[in-house]
């Protein structure tokens, strides 16, 4: 018979096998790679692991719901393309100023939540008012948000962010990139409100089971909206951040990132099934994402291994998952 704490010990590891797999992974990259162990690489690591980490926790909380959100890519690319017309000073940006001149800083991040929340507001509309495939939806909003970028922007692109936005994007705290340390805030404050209130709770409950969570009293269809929302507004932060490290926008910028969010979603632990899942394990998924390209890279070797691996992880994944459901319940 397992005695509790062998249960508690095998949960804990089944709920934090992605931060030990992280850490096997950067020790043998230090040991193998020339340089490799070093504050900028470790640095570099954490800048590139922003922008697809904030996009990855909209992302992680409409499937923990039980959802899929595919749009957040293309909510992204609107919001750094809003963002980018209104601010930028050359190409097709309008320059607009406020003042003072810190006032940009809270009005084009508002706007570019905003935008993205109207966004995820349709798709969660869609979904729950019209009883839509998810999938179908976001995929569809994927399209055509992408499309819309294009006609807003009629191909062209948006340089130069006044100075008080531009600072976000290159001065550093602690050897790390600010815009790091947004991300960083980002996973923290989404982390407690996932575990520590009825939101995240609720959130949690409807993707384990829809049913008994609406026969519970809780309001599920106005949750999964808000969930939807949610995730259409952190697209929009990641778009702004994104906006602001290039200084400006083009009509493809982002393209790609959404699988590595829902690559690092995956790997972090988060369940496809619904109900499962903690954001910490998605920040080590996009850190162990970022570390492998940043060593391919190292090494020289091309591009399409990092595909390759990511796919394998992606599959492994997902096995894992199945593995871990059969662990719990046989804990159970």
């Amino acid at each position: 018979m397992m005695s509790s704490r062998q249960r508690t010990l095998i949960e804990f590891v089944l709920d934090n096998l992605v931060w030990f797999l992280l850490v096997f992974v950067l020790a043998v990259f230090s040991v193998a790679i020339p340089n490799f162990f070093q504050i900028g690489i470790f640095a570099n690591i954490i800048e590139q692991s922003t922008f697809v980490g904030v996009m990855a926790i909209g992302l992680a909380i409409v499937i923990i719901a039980g959802h899929m959100d595919l749009s957040v890519e293309s909510v992204a690319a609107l919001t750094a393309m809003v963002t980018g017309i209104l601010f930028c000073s050359h190409g097709i940006g309008l320059g607009y100023t406020l003042s003072p001149e810190w006032l940009i800083v809270p009005v084009s991040l508002l706007l570019a939540m905003c935008v993205g929340a109207a966004i995820g507001a349709i798709n969660g509309w869609l979904v729950v008012r019209l009883q839509m495939n998810a999938f179908i939806v976001t995929l569809a909003a994927y399209i055509w948000v992408r499309g819309l970028v294009v006609a807003i922007s009629g191909g062209r692109s948006a340089q130069g962010l006044p100075p008080s936005l531009r600072f976000i994007g290159i001065d550093t705290v602690a050897y790390i990139p600010l815009i790091a340390w947004i991300a960083v805030a980002c996973f923290a404050l989404f982390t407690f409100i996932m575990a520590k209130t009825p939101f995240g709770r609720h959130v949690t409950m409807i993707g384990g089971n829809a049913v008994a969570t609406f026969r519970a009293g809780i309001k599920v269809d106005k949750l999964v909206v808000f969930s939807f929302i949610l995730a259409g507004a952190i697209a929009g932060v990641a778009g702004w951040l994104l906006a602001i490290r290039t200084s400006g926008a083009t009509a493809n910028l982002g393209t790609g990132m959404l699988f590595n969010a829902f690559a690092a979603v995956v790997i972090g632990g988060v369940s496809l099934k619904g109900g499962v899942g903690q954001l910490p394990g998605v920040y080590a998924g996009v850190l162990l994402l970022s570390s492998i390209h940043t060593a391919i890279n190292l090494m020289g070797l091309p591009a399409h291994y990092t595909q390759m691996i990511l796919g394998g992880l992606v599959l492994a994944a997902v096995l894992l998952d199945t593995v871990k459901l059969s662990i719990r319940q046989r804990l159970a």
